[in-house]
């Protein structure tokens, strides 16, 4: 690139990270509300693209307060909150990171699956207040489980391969089948659910995937089923999901993402033993941090570059 790019950063980036963007780019960094509108109305004329990520999006009045805006990246894999209808209808390319923390996350669903399945944070305090095993209930383990896997993109086969090393049996959905998998598909949510033992959700937010675990599903996954969620939030109705777990129509649940974030999900905080919840950090190692940074000034130098980006959606 013969002379550097505008970038509006919208997104929380440390101080060698945006170090490390300023190589390639003169970056506007406003990570709050405030510093965002701030920005767009200062300096939209001049921003030629903008780093995202999925949950804060790139609203189309936004886009259209940008005239030279040509590249809209999402840090991760998830850009449902970016209008990309409206990109498109001016030719602007969106991109994303995908697979840059496959690794990360599917580590996290399988530390929410253990954390759920064996009631970690319920034992730990056990322990520390004297309680004995014998006072607590026996609880399943995961070699020779059902796992259903919604969604098997990048996250979701290597969440695949974490569950073949506890010899787990897998079945997944996806909106096609993958007939290079040997793993057994589902054409729906449900059916899955009736199948597996534990339901663990790695597929994209945005209206197609809204409440696609609903009341229905929960009850198909049944009394000794657990769900994983390191995808997005509204992928699951969260009251139907506490009415579930208070019924024990499912046995338990972890989340590292909800609906209401980044407010903690109000109806789930009083469930002490069936859920595992952590505050949607699934996708945050300095690895992957490392990764998704290294691949967004990827994508900035091919598409400004003249080669393209290297991952548009």
């Amino acid at each position: 690139m013969s002379q550097l790019p505008t970038v509006l950063i919208l997104c929380h980036l440390g101080p060698a990270h945006l170090a490390q963007i300023a190589r390639h780019a003169h970056p506007i960094y406003a990570a709050t509300k405030a510093e965002r509108a701030q920005a767009v109305a200062r300096d939209g004329a001049q921003v030629q693209a903008v780093l995202t990520i999925g949950t804060i999006g790139l609203r189309a009045d936004e886009i259209a307060a940008m005239p030279q805006l040509g590249l809209v990246c999402a840090l991760g894999v998830g850009y449902e909150r970016v209008d990309v209808a409206a990109a498109r209808a001016r030719g602007i390319v969106v991109a994303n990171g995908a697979g840059t923390n496959a690794n990360v996350v599917a580590d996290q669903a399988m530390a929410l699956l253990l954390a759920c399945v064996r009631q970690l944070p319920y034992n730990d305090r056990a322990c520390r207040d004297g309680i004995l095993r014998e006072q607590l209930p026996t609880l399943p383990q995961l070699a020779g489980k059902r796992l259903g896997l919604v969604g098997f993109g990048a996250i979701g086969a290597t969440i695949a391969r974490r569950a073949l090393g506890f010899d787990m049996q897998l079945a997944y959905h996806t909106r096609r089948p993958r007939p290079e998998l040997a793993h057994r598909y589902f054409p729906a949510v449900r059916p899955l659910a009736e199948w597996c033992d534990m339901l663990v959700l790695a597929a994209p937010g945005g209206p197609e995937t809204q409440h696609m675990v609903n009341a229905e599903v929960l009850a198909a996954l049944g009394p000794q089923g657990y769900l994983v969620n390191v995808s997005r939030g509204s992928l699951v109705d969260t009251q139907a999901l506490a009415d579930a777990l208070r019924a024990g129509q499912i046995a338990g649940a972890g989340l590292d993402v909800y609906e209401s974030e980044p407010a903690p999900p109000a109806p789930l905080l009083d469930l002490q033993r069936t859920l595992v919840l952590s505050p949607h950090v699934g996708g945050r190692s300095p690895e992957a941090i490392q990764a998704t940074v290294d691949h967004f000034i990827a994508n900035l130098e091919g598409h400004f570059g003249g080669q393209g980006a290297l991952s548009p959606v």
